[in-house]
Order: C-alpha cells, then sequence, then structure tokens
C-alpha cells in the first residue's frame, strides 16, 4: 500500500459498505495498524473472527482494502492492508439525487459520531496518558468569517500540513525510531452555520 494516494468515494455502494458501523471501525483500526488480521481485529472490536472476516471481505469487494503480504510464516491467516492511504468523500459527489444525498449524511453522522467516541475514551483515560500527552493534547474552537472558496483553501492547507506531519511520522517508524510515538487522531471540522 505505500504511497497509494486518498481514494475518492464517488459511488453510493462503496459509501454504504465504509458506512456500516463496524466496517467504519474495521477500516480505522486496519488504516492504523497498516496490515492486520481478521483475528487481530477480531480482538480489538470483540466480536467473532467469522463476523470481523466477512465484513472484511465486504471492504475488499469495494477495493477499500486488498490482500497484503504475509507477515509470518503461517499461512492459514490472510493479512490485510487498506487500498490507500485513506478515503475522501465530498459531498459534491453525492448531492445530485436526493437518495445519494441521504446516504452521504448518513454516513457523515456516523463517522461523527465515531470520531466523538474515540474522543470521549481519550477524556475517560486521560489521566493514564500522563503531563506531556495532555499538553500537547488539542482541543479548540475557532470562529472565522470566510468565503467558500477561503474554506477550500484553509481546508486544503491543513492537509498539506498533516501529510506533511504523516510522512514524517511514517519515516521515523521505518527508520526504526519508534520511542515516544503513538497513534494520534485530528480530526478538523470546518463548516458554515449562522446565529
Amino acid at each position: 500500500m505505500a504511497g497509494k494516494e486518498n481514494r475518492r468515494i464517488k459511488d453510493v455502494g462503496t459509501l454504504k459498505a465504509l458506512a456500516h458501523p463496524l466496517r467504519a471501525n474495521l477500516y480505522r483500526l486496519l488504516s492504523v495498524a497498516r496490515v492486520a488480521t481478521a483475528s487481530q481485529l477480531a480482538d480489538q472490536v470483540d466480536e467473532a473472527v467469522s463476523l470481523v472476516s466477512y465484513h472484511l471481505r465486504k471492504l475488499a469487494e469495494h477495493e477499500l482494502i486488498e490482500e497484503a503480504e504475509p507477515q509470518s510464516r503461517d499461512g492459514r491467516e490472510r493479512w490485510w492492508q487498506p487500498s490507500s492511504d485513506g478515503v475522501t468523500i465530498r459531498d459534491a459527489d453525492f448531492r445530485d439525487a436526493p437518495e445519494k444525498a441521504a446516504a452521504h449524511t448518513a454516513a457523515t453522522r456516523l463517522f461523527h459520531e465515531q470520531r466523538a467516541d474515540l474522543y470521549r475514551r481519550y477524556l475517560d483515560e486521560r489521566a493514564a496518558w500522563g503531563p506531556e500527552w495532555n499538553t500537547a493534547s488539542q482541543d479548540s474552537e475557532s470562529w472565522l468569517r470566510l468565503t467558500p472558496v477561503e474554506l477550500a483553501e484553509l481546508g486544503e492547507e491543513l492537509l498539506a500540513v498533516l501529510r506533511k506531519y504523516d510522512e514524517k511520522g511514517r519515516a521515523a517508524e521505518v527508520a526504526g525510531e519508534t520511542e515516544g510515538r503513538e497513534n494520534v487522531a485530528l480530526h478538523v471540522y470546518g463548516f458554515p452555520f449562522r446565529i
């Protein structure tokens, strides 16, 4: 998978495949692990291996994940990896029909709820992370006055910064520099509102 760009999801079938709660969670876990077996993922989601295997095959049918090179000598286990560095889902690809717009909204709500659950878990476990991680953790809100063009530009600039740090972290891992590194989630939302 190394170095594959984000995959832009444009069809409702793929969006619905990813928007299943367990599949979305499995995709996220696999993206973090980079390679894993159904057994490893089943342990993390507390589900039966057979159920996890089924949902992994569904993700593979939509080319969201793919088989990876075996990571052990045990040839009985299938290893999986994301088929790209991530996915991009844009409103513009789903607004031309009410059922497509509804599917996009439902998927977006699910992804938001799962992100919020991840952040709530961090808050519940904050004491265990220690002062360095708690000081480095971010939680902020900004109130800006922008045009749609400026908001799009801001999003692109933020993504460029995220890619820079993602590449830095991946390069460090390849070099064996894992000391002090943890998985970090960064959720950024930019949307209009009226008071």
